[in-house]
């Protein structure tokens, strides 16, 4: 395995005249990623690949609203891509705002960007080629994270999951991956129908991917299709670090029994026994090399599986007290 996270490549792919139509979803709920979700549009707008629709669905901010439909909405050039700003119209929140869209959203193929990503020119080229195999219900491409300050030092890798973004460990080539990431995914539309959607608000993704998984069509991650997510200095902290690894874990629980069936640990159980020694191995060789961090690293792998570990168990004997 390499030792470096995912890395943008060179290349492009062969345009197929029988590429489905793709939505763009692009859900937001706060002022302050404004200038954020602007970029993120115009972002989608200039695809080598283009969307037959871009769709800003507003989560619950009715000012935001107004002010994405003045901006949006007004002074659109006739030949642009068509827009549509609508507000969530279930009482959910990130689950419930996609579903929004994917309900309004008329491509074969649907598309989702944070509002605090931007797409590189080729994103959907990337992630769009896959579908040439009706086999495949679902593909995501790889947020890289674009930090407000540097990088903390102390930071493994492995545990870029955390910003919402890839991680080491994931596949450098188009691959079958258990979980996607909701900053950068696609499903086919009429898969995501016969699931019913998104299941749960803030472990969509992961919900979606199981789902969609179950009914026998092929979950793919492409490198290439590549989005860069925005990493504040808020999220570079001991503090959200440790609430992430704990609090994400121990909601998963509950998503995992509402799958039934289709639910399973492999992603889980995978990352924790690359991270334990492939992760481990790695730092202890940089720090060999004089770079002292790697042993700070190692801890933080430690204290994070660790914590997803409690997470786990809490939300076990959460569930089992509130059944």
């Amino acid at each position: 395995m390499s030792d470096v996270a995912p890395r943008e490549c060179v290349g492009r792919g062969h345009e197929s005249p029988n590429r489905p139509t793709v939505s763009v979803v692009i859900c937001t709920y706060t002022e302050n990623r404004w200038l954020q979700l602007q970029k993120s549009v115009a972002s989608v707008e200039v695809q080598t690949s283009p969307p037959i629709e871009i769709i800003v669905c507003v989560d619950h901010n009715e000012k935001l609203l107004r002010k994405s439909e003045e901006y949006f909405g007004k002074g659109r050039p006739a030949d642009a891509i068509p827009l549509i700003v609508l507000a969530n119209r279930y009482n959910g929140r990130l689950g419930a705002a996609r579903n929004t869209g994917a309900e309004l959203a008329r491509g074969e193929v649907l598309a989702f960007l944070d509002d605090d990503a931007t797409a590189a020119p080729d994103w959907l080229e990337r992630l769009i080629a896959p579908y040439d195999d009706e086999r495949v219900g679902a593909v995501g491409g790889a947020p890289l994270p674009v930090f407000e300050v540097r990088r903390p030092r102390w930071f493994p890798l492995e545990f870029d999951w955390v910003f919402g973004c890839a991680y080491r460990g994931l596949p450098l080539a188009r691959a079958p991956l258990e979980h996607l990431i909701g900053a950068n995914m696609s499903a086919r539309r009429s898969a995501l129908r016969e699931v019913g959607g998104f299941h749960s608000d803030h472990e969509d993704d992961m919900d979606m991917s199981h789902r969609i998984a179950y009914t026998q069509r092929a979950i793919l991650y492409e490198p290439l299709a590549i989005v860069h997510h925005f990493v504040p200095a808020t999220r570079t902290t001991w503090d959200y670090f440790w609430r992430r690894c704990y609090f994400v874990n121990q909601a998963k629980v509950e998503v995992f029994a509402n799958l039934q069936e289709a639910s399973n640990l492999r992603a889980e159980l995978t990352f924790v026994t690359r991270t334990l020694t492939m992760g481990v191995r790695a730092e202890l060789r940089r720090a060999l090399r004089g770079d002292l961090h790697g042993l700070a690293r190692i801890g933080a792998m430690i204290a994070g599986i660790a914590l997803a570990g409690l997470g786990h168990l809490s939300g076990r004997l959460r569930l089992r007290r509130s059944r």
